[in-house]
């Protein structure tokens, strides 16, 4: 039965996909904030699907921790639940991702209309320096810049290198750290279909202040909270 239901929810998801980044598009000429209030409202209505289908529902601790203003939050990755998520548990974000997103047809446009940071993965430095020159004017403008340090998701129980480019931007930019950790991937996995009944914790960590910090002692602070404080969940 939760197979079937796993099903029914990733059609809609599909189905809702398609119909909101049309939207998007086709609202090309409204304000940034107008459109990610589109794009709020899918990752809302996605949440509220996963909990009808499939009984998945998700709580949140820390969202005091939350500073106003431009900020780098860096998130544990583990499923396409926190991707979605985060439009509804943070203020408007400018996301890092890969660029191969934007190439998508109608999903890949309205992403790029969200006004990301889009890097090639395979430039190395040169990805690095393009998180850090774009992050700076999102922050100077009071967004808030969304990272992944782990670069891909991974599954619960294994860990993967944390890239330098959020802690090089914090500390660059004067900005202070937000660790988020959860317990996601044992309930939507990183491949298949099944997303399996019961309730996401996410936890939001005190931020981490990046002035006078070395930006890989800064980057292993925050390495070293979202891994501990996901290994708690994990137990």
């Amino acid at each position: 039965m939760q197979w079937l239901r796993s099903l029914a929810f990733t059609s809609f998801l599909f189905l809702t996909t398609f119909v909101y980044s049309f939207g998007v598009v086709g609202a090309f000429w409204l304000p940034y904030p107008r459109r990610y209030a589109i794009a709020r409202r899918w990752a809302q209505l996605q949440l509220d699907a996963a909990s009808f289908f499939c009984g998945l529902g998700y709580t949140v601790e820390g969202l005091e921790n939350i500073p106003p203003g431009g900020h780098v939050s860096m998130w544990k990755h583990s499923s396409a639940w926190e991707t979605i998520a985060q439009m509804v548990i943070f203020p408007p974000q400018a996301w890092v991702l890969k660029r191969e997103i934007l190439w998508i047809p109608i999903i890949g446009w309205a992403t790029w209309l969200m006004v990301p940071i889009a890097i090639d993965r395979s430039a190395g430095t040169g990805a690095v320096k393009d998180v850090v020159n774009q992050g700076r004017r999102f922050l100077e403008q009071g967004r808030g810049v969304l990272i992944f340090p782990e670069g891909t998701r991974v599954a619960p129980g294994q860990t993967k290198r944390y890239g330098i480019s959020g802690a090089l931007l914090a500390v660059e930019a004067g900005r202070k750290i937000i660790p988020v950790a959860h317990d996601a991937g044992r309930y939507w996995g990183r491949r298949g279909l099944l997303k399996k009944r019961g309730t996401i914790r996410v936890v939001i960590g005190p931020p981490i202040d990046s002035a006078g910090q070395d930006p890989r002692a800064l980057l292993e602070a925050t390495r070293a909270w979202i891994d501990g404080k996901v290994t708690e969940l994990d137990g």
